[in-house]
């Protein structure tokens, strides 16, 4: 009976290579090796992309076999795949003879996944040159088609850095692939939605203490500080170090640093980088680099780097709330437990303190004081970064400067962050009586 399962394995790529684990894919004919090797090949992405791409090939490995019967051309096989994702596999008559029972996926996810398993198959195309048939192979685009192409080509590169070096060749827009997702709708979001300030210095008062014990959470209390005035994503805040935290003589502020996880700088002389002092001095990995199921992952998005140690600095604006950040972390570490790892925020048991608790905290900490907790009700963790973005345009920062205090590679990523909503707009248009 055919049948697919995916199991993590260890894998070494050879005698000198480290052990590393990773997904693999099982079918009722034993291990895919390709796969395997692939996905070691890919190792370096993040945990997110490899569990996309390992689902995207799942899918594409049950439609082939409960097609397992057609007479059908490889490249012919994933276009009905693609047709299947996009319409779903439940006929009219709520009916499936392929016994998939797929609902139909939007145009985004479509895209997504066919664009992961364009990976796989370019891979196997490489691998075996001409011995099997090109899965998705290439065609002459159309005139149209080419345009787009180099449109797309500019438009991404005016956003790259060291885009001088890039030396595209015209083969490369010439060129389309034979199979293809549908259009991407057009479509103008509202802009992000912020947490309410008016309730937002209730929220930091009340929202964390407990009312029985009297105890304030101050961990809490600086993660929703570097957030809100500080910008920085959740999982960013869990990659500091104590020891990324110094105190500037002079007028008492604190300074943070987010350094890359495992590339940057170790915080003791003697070691190549944080990986390597993670590994000997405490057994553990980069955060980022743990299964998302494991209670110390931790994402990392890829922030620009502003340092030659691969670290940024922290921007706490207004200047004055690093000065109350400062105090909040003496009273922090007055009462931190310790624990055998390097990490700044800790649980009571002195572990790293996991994204998942933190999560359940604040959204107590928001019903605490009143509110709802949701993203599109502007309460949810994130929200406080959106914050951040725009109170930064409403007190005069232009797009560059925003782009650097938020750590965005490219100029226009922080625009969804300093949209006015919808709401200001119309509110505006009253004042001015139009």
């Amino acid at each position: 009976m055919a049948y697919i399962l995916k199991r993590h394995v260890n894998y070494k790529a050879n005698q000198s290579a480290l052990m590393v684990t990773l997904p693999a894919i099982f079918t009722e004919k034993g291990l895919l090796v390709s796969y395997l090797r692939f996905l070691y090949s890919k190792r370096h992405r993040s945990q997110s992309w490899i569990e996309r791409n390992v689902f995207a090939v799942e899918l594409l490995l049950k439609f082939i076999n409960a097609h397992i019967n057609t007479s059908t051309s490889a490249t012919e096989m994933l276009r009905s795949f693609v047709d299947t994702l996009c319409f779903g596999s439940i006929d009219n008559s709520n009916d499936d003879q392929s016994g998939l029972y797929w609902q139909s996926r939007k145009v985004e996810d479509v895209n997504v996944l066919l664009g992961h398993i364009n990976f796989y198959c370019d891979y196997l195309d490489e691998l075996h040159g001409h011995e099997l048939p090109n899965l998705n192979p290439l065609r002459k685009a159309t005139k149209a088609e080419e345009r787009m192409r180099w449109c797309a080509y500019y438009k991404r590169q005016s956003n790259c850095f060291l885009n001088h070096l890039s030396n595209p060749s015209k083969h490369q827009s010439s060129v389309v692939r034979n199979i293809q997702g549908p259009l991407n709708h057009l479509l103008a979001i509202e802009s992000v939605h912020r947490f309410p300030e008016e309730h937002f210095e209730r929220f930091l008062q009340y929202g964390f203490l407990n009312t029985r014990t009297g105890y304030m959470d101050f961990g809490s209390l600086l993660i929703v500080m570097l957030m809100h005035y500080g910008g920085l994503r959740l999982s960013e805040c869990f990659h500091i170090y104590t020891s990324d935290i110094a105190i500037d003589t002079k007028n008492g502020s604190a300074i943070v640093s987010v350094f890359h996880p495992s590339d940057g700088v170790s915080p003791e002389p003697g070691f190549s980088n944080r990986r390597d002092y993670l590994n000997s001095r405490f057994h553990q990995k980069p955060r980022n680099e743990y299964k998302r199921s494991h209670k110390l992952y931790s994402g990392w998005k890829q922030p620009l780097l502003t340092n030659r140690n691969l670290s940024f600095d922290v921007m706490l604006f207004p200047n004055s709330k690093a000065s109350e950040f400062t105090w909040l972390l003496q009273q922090y570490l007055a009462v931190r437990v310790d624990g055998a790892n390097p990490y700044l925020f800790t649980n009571s048991k002195g572990e790293p303190e996991s994204k998942k608790n933190f999560i359940q905290k604040h959204k107590r900490a928001v019903e605490r004081v009143g509110l709802v907790s949701g993203k599109h009700l502007g309460t949810s963790q994130h929200s406080h970064r959106h914050s951040y973005g725009y109170r930064l345009a409403t007190s005069g920062f232009n797009q560059l400067e925003i782009q650097k205090a938020m750590h965005h590679k490219s100029p226009d990523s922080c625009l969804v962050y300093i949209k006015p909503q919808d709401k200001e707009i119309r509110d505006k248009a009253r004042e001015l009586g139009l």
